[in-house]
């Protein structure tokens, strides 16, 4: 069991573009800022068994629980929710024939992944996110 996490007021993280391209690698910054999805099975939080929780890497605001991880069999990790609804932000996705529900950090708004209505009980939710809009401390 890992301590509960306090969310306190989420204050939004502003930057430029250059500067968010500062900070991070290319993927990263692809992914978290351009909303792009890093290839399946290239980041090793889709299989993390350990316990903890996993940060925005954007922004270091806490998202999800390895508590509400799950192995969805995609390639990516997978929770059936976030460690607080007030951390993320959806909005929808058209890029696709059909509109997915991407995911983003209620902070500074890096696209974490998409929202799906397939996941396991209790909530019937598969938060897909990108390993590499992530970090990850154990507990």
């Amino acid at each position: 069991m890992q301590p509960k996490i306090e969310i306190g007021p989420i204050v939004k993280v502003v930057k430029t573009d250059a500067d968010w391209k500062k900070l991070f690698a290319p993927e990263a910054y692809r992914v978290l800022r351009h909303e792009s999805t890093e290839p399946p099975f290239s980041n090793n939080f889709h299989d993390n068994k350990t316990v903890g929780i996993y940060f925005c890497a954007g922004c270091d605001l806490p998202l999800f629980s390895s508590e509400h991880k799950f192995d969805s069999g995609t390639g990516w990790p997978s929770f059936w929710q976030p460690i607080a609804p007030e951390v993320i932000e959806t909005t929808t996705d058209y890029k696709l024939i059909l509109p997915r529900t991407e995911v983003h950090c209620a902070r500074c708004e890096g696209h974490q992944g998409h929202l799906f209505k397939d996941g396991p009980k209790p909530t019937g939710l598969r938060y897909c996110i990108n390993g590499v809009a992530l970090k990850f401390v154990p507990a």
